[in-house]
This record gives C-alpha cells, structure tokens and sequence, in this order.
C-alpha cells in the first residue's frame, strides 16, 4: 500500500512498513534532522510535528506515529515553519529575541507546539507547551515568547491543506468495514492513536504482524448528546472529548487536562484507553463512576455492559477475539462527580492513585455512591465496601471518617517506584475527605490554598 502526504507542502507517496514511525523515516530516510529523538515514547516533545487534516492542525509525536496515520494528511516539521526566502515564522522570531533556546535540543519541538498554538489561536501557553520538556533554559522565556508572538499574524505559508487520497486496505473507513476486517483477522492488532502501541514497537521492539489504522473511521470518532446521555466514540481523541467535559463534568475535565500532553491528547483516544485495561489508565475510574455503559462490536453482533464489568483481571478484559470497543454511554449530567489525580509531577504524569467520586445526596442522607479507582489493584475498580459503608448514612464527616475505614476492605495496593502501598491506601482514604469537603464548600485544591 502507497501512504500518501503533504511533507513541508510538497505531496509524498511512500511504500512502507505499516509500523515505520515518521520519527525514523523524517530523519533517516528524508534527512531532516530537526526533529529530534528524545525518550521515543512521547514524553518529552522533541520530536513534535505539526499534523493537518479536515479538522485543523494539532500538533503530534512524531516517534509514536506510523505513518500510515498520515494519510492524505499535511505535515509540518521545524524545517518547514520558515517561509519563502528564509522569513522566519514568528515563535522563530520571538524565540531568538526572548532568549527562549540554550542547548537547543529540545528547541525545535518547542517552536513547532509554539507553532501550532499560534495557528490555533491558543493562549493557554503553559498547557500547549506542557508536553515539551526543556532541562536548561527554563520555561519563563520560551512562554514570554510565545506570549510576544501570539500578537502577530499567522503565517500564509504554515497553512496547510490535507490531500484527496484512495483508501488505504489497512485503514478501514467506517466501523462496519472495521467490523468486517477485525472478524477475519481476529489476532490482528488495532491502532488508533498508537499513544501505547507505539511504545511496544520503539520500546518492546514487537512485530505487530497484520494491523488496522483506526484514525480513518469517523463515524467511531462521533459524540452523540440527548436530554439524557452521551455516546462517545470510541475514536474520539481526548483533545476533542474536552470541550464537552468542560462543560458538563469540569473536574473530570481538569483531570484530563493533565493526561499526558497536548500531544498525547490530540492522538490519544478514549476507546484505546478503556480497551488497553490498564490499571493505572485515568479515564476507567471516572467512567466508573459515572456509571457509563460500554459498547462492543464484533462483526454485525453488538452487546453492552456497565464498564466496571469489562475488567477481569490484569491484562484480562471480557471482550472475545476480533470484537472492539465501538463507544461508551454516560449520563448527560453528574454534578457531584468529582476526579482527583496523585502523581509525582503534576503535568504529564502516570498517576499514583486516580481516584473518582459520584455521590447522590437527598435530604441529607446517602441515596446512592459509585466510587473508583485507578493505582489501586490489577485493574480499575470500585470502592464497594465504601459505597456500602455510606449508603442510607447522613452525608457528614463522621460518615465519611466510618467509611474510609473499609478502602483496606476493597483494596491492597502493590508497591512500586511511584508510591508505597501504604502511601496509596492512605491517600485513597483522604481522598473521601477531600471529595467531603469539595462537596461541602472547602477548599481543596492545591493550587488554590494560600497562606
């Protein structure tokens, strides 16, 4: 199969291994050096390219990008930010004159998320730049840049158009030919982001034998809004689910904003995430407690179950060969959820505990509980002991201090190189305090308390 793209705005046609990263062929094949190979999983931004199709220009991690995912797509590397005659583009510009760059290593990566920003209109500078890791500069002077460059126009020659393209056989185009391909080669594997398939090849060096690109179907990347429910896609990236968790689930939504990076998000999908089974995955828990529904496909034969039940066990999802997550359903509305995520570094980290609350309260009393965790077993799981200790009980900080009792009851955490098991089972417990207190008017948030 020929992948064809738009490389810094001329078209190219490549025959290649389905699981070839652009990281690899960009600077092995093409000799463009400017993007640059850091951790070569996606952490650390030095390889971000700027990546445009029918819905606008995100900016990607080139070393966990295959390149069958660039189909008919336009990508931008540093090489070609500047414009006709050597003009600089204005984060070049205004990294130069803010002293933005030391070593330089990371400073293409930074000025194509700059880049991307700038096109977009962003001005949230902190978010869009928190996926690019700099180790002696400092960020004041990158985002002074980004700040002075923000107030100048967007470049003609950055913007980009994606191709008209033939379909690729490995890239289905709705979830019904998905279905199709998926019944016949059940030990196929699935990609759609590839925020973690990507690392079993750069890291695990794996042979994915035959693979389908998700990233074509756009009627799994739908978001459906009745009175009463949302069905998501099981293709809809984070970075497009955030909108509505704004909206209707905020602290669900900054939860989120601290999942992975801007990069991460706008590859990542919330149907990778839920079919991975990771137990320390951040979107289960607060699916959980939501009491979302998920939905399975396989072939024309679709089912569905509360999610809670689709882990079994580590590694172990109740989901047959050759059947897929196609999307999930919550509730239209939740106004006591709330999500709180413990992990070393604030941005961009895997989570220590990520803990889920959703308590209905009448009268005072309990009426119903749905509490999950993600760092605190094999799998994303429920408080159930908790939930118990606190239905039909007052909603008061002696209920709440009866019932984190039991979290030892529901869970014995492992220890790891991100906490202790004791560190883990103490912070879910406070965790009930804290969602207590939320809920009561108090203030919880680290980044709000002053002294």
């Amino acid at each position: 199969m020929t992948v064809r793209f738009s490389l810094n705005g001329e078209s190219v046609a490549i025959d290649t291994d389905p699981t070839v990263t652009l990281l690899d062929w960009l600077r092995e094949t093409r000799g463009l050096k400017g993007t640059k190979e850091g951790c070569n999983e996606g952490d650390c931004g030095a390889c971000t390219v700027m990546v445009t199709d029918e819905g606008g220009a995100r900016a990607l991690n080139a070393c966990i990008l295959f390149l069958p995912q660039l189909h008919g797509k336009a990508v931008r590397t540093v090489e070609g930010l500047s414009g006709p005659n050597g003009a600089q583009h204005p984060v070049q510009s205004q990294m130069i004159e803010k002293h933005g760059s030391q070593c330089g290593f990371c400073t293409p990566g930074f000025v194509v998320s700059m880049a991307v920003g700038h096109l977009n209109g962003r001005a949230d500078h902190d978010d869009v730049l928190a996926g690019n890791l700099c180790r002696c500069t400092g960020y004041a002077p990158i985002v002074r840049a980004a700040e002075a460059a923000a107030k100048e126009p967007v470049p003609d020659w950055v913007k980009d158009a994606p191709l008209e393209v033939e379909p690729l056989g490995f890239a289905p185009e709705t979830a019904d030919d998905l279905a199709a391909w998926y019944e016949a080669h059940p030990g196929g594997t699935l990609i759609a982001g590839a925020t973690d398939v990507g690392l079993w090849v750069t890291k695990d060096l794996r042979d994915l034998g035959e693979v389908a690109f998700l990233n074509r179907c756009r009627d799994l990347q739908q978001i459906d809004v009745s009175d009463s429910a949302i069905r998501i896609g099981a293709g809809v990236t984070m970075a497009d689910l955030m909108p509505l968790l704004r909206e209707r689930f905020p602290s669900y939504a900054e939860m989120v904003r601290r999942y992975g990076s801007e990069q991460v998000r706008q590859a990542a999908t919330i149907g990778g995430n839920i079919a991975n089974g990771s137990p320390i995955g951040d979107n289960p828990p607060a699916l959980i407690a939501l009491g979302a529904k998920l939905h399975l496909r396989k072939g024309s034969e679709r089912r569905e179950m509360p999610i809670e039940d689709f882990f079994i066990d580590y590694g172990k999802q109740d989901r047959a060969p050759g059947e897929f997550v196609e999307a999930v359903t919550i509730p239209a509305s939740a106004p006591h959820l709330r999500c709180y995520k413990i992990s070393k570094r604030f941005d961009q980290d895997i989570s220590a505990v990520c803990g889920c609350f959703n308590v209905s309260i009448e009268d005072g009393i309990v009426r119903e509980a749905r509490i999950a965790f993600g760092g605190m077993a094999g799998i994303p799981k429920r408080a159930a002991h908790v939930e118990a200790a606190l239905v039909d009980q007052p909603w008061t900080e002696e209920t709440v201090r009866s019932a984190m009792k039991e979290m030892g009851k529901d869970f014995t955490p492992l220890t790891d190189m991100r906490a202790s098991d004791a560190y883990r089972l103490m912070a879910a417990e406070n965790l009930l305090v804290r969602y207590f207190r939320d809920l009561t008017g108090g203030d919880v948030s680290v980044l709000e308390v002053t002294p």
